[in-house]
């Protein structure tokens, strides 16, 4: 006959391993909002971005000419977000935040700036879907900046 004892250490290691199991089981978690290796959501930002985004950052990432010089309008012309810009210097929730509110999202008395407020326009999801197509053209190495640069924002 089984003792008490064996089938309490019996029942914890059963337990301890489910445990494991469970936790191994589940989707590591990538760092920060945007999913670029998502084939379905870049797939959906890819399919928003020309409508809203394309017309003054580029049907190809590319942004406007000069991009770093003011304007006679007194306004940054929209920067590219493929690897030549800066895009990749800001980690996901400073994107989301710029991308959702504008740069008065980011600061107080934000200077006057060209980007439009996508509050209300687009969803939440649709802004992440739409980062994460932009990401997901970034070349390996700024993509792993971009992570380490999200994992020391967290």
């Amino acid at each position: 006959m089984v003792g008490r004892t064996t089938l309490l250490v019996t029942g914890g290691l059963a337990l301890a391993g489910f445990s494991v199991a469970f936790v191994l089981a589940q989707a590591s978690e990538g760092v920060g909002i945007l999913t670029p290796d998502d084939a379905e959501v870049v797939a959906i930002g890819q399919v928003i971005y020309p409508d809203q985004c394309a017309a003054c950052h580029g049907e190809n990432l590319e942004g406007q000419p000069n991009w770093r010089i003011r304007g006679e309008d007194g306004l940054l012309p929209a920067p590219p977000h493929d690897a030549t810009g800066h895009t990749w210097h800001h980690d996901d929730e400073t994107l989301f935040t710029l991308t959702k509110f504008g740069l008065a999202g980011l600061m107080e008395n934000a200077p006057p700036t060209g980007m439009p407020v996508y509050e209300g326009v687009l969803s939440d999801d649709e802004i992440i879907a739409i980062l994460s197509f932009i990401k997901s053209t970034w070349p390996n190495d700024l993509r792993e900046y971009h992570d380490e640069l999200n994992a020391q924002s967290e």
